[in-house]
């Protein structure tokens, strides 16, 4: 036969507040976002180890500035930051190492990463990061499509 449940159901408790925080879906975007634009950097870090140019230098620092700003610090670092301030992006070394994978690779990855961004940005109604985004994006399919000088042999 049929026995009464005894406990609450888990749908009656769902106005009870519980042990652990619960995030807001704008917090969970820009968390989201953050991590697609300090993927972005990381990638734009390599390429600038590669190919040095002032272009890349630029789209660093403006990637570094959306991500600190995301994370709500400052995108240069700050021995005077108060504790609980979040810390700037991690930035890749500035050398080339021996064994870099393809410029053409990174710039897909770099390209791809962007696309991702800009979606989050869209949902979030973020238009500097979605501007910035849809930037790299065309740089990066620029970098692809552009036709390399050929090799001379002598």
């Amino acid at each position: 036969m049929y026995e009464a449940i005894r406990t609450k159901s888990v749908h009656s408790m769902a106005g009870t507040t519980s042990d652990f925080p619960h995030r807001s879906r704008e917090e969970e975007l820009d968390i989201q976002l953050a991590g697609h634009l300090a993927a972005l950097l990381a990638v734009t870090d390599e390429l600038r180890a590669l190919e040095p140019a002032e272009e890349l230098d630029t789209a660093a620092l403006r990637l570094a500035e959306q991500v600190a700003r995301l994370r709500g610090g400052s995108p240069l670092p700050d021995p005077g930051r108060e504790p609980g301030q979040a810390a700037p992006p991690v930035r890749a070394p500035r050398g080339a190492r021996a064994g870099e994978p393809h410029t053409a690779a990174l710039h897909r990855r770099a390209h791809a990463l962007a696309g991702r961004a800009l979606v989050v940005a869209a949902s979030r109604a973020d238009t500097a990061a979605a501007i910035l985004s849809a930037q790299r994006m065309d740089a990066h399919s620029a970098a692809l499509t552009a036709p390399k000088a050929p090799v001379a042999t002598g």
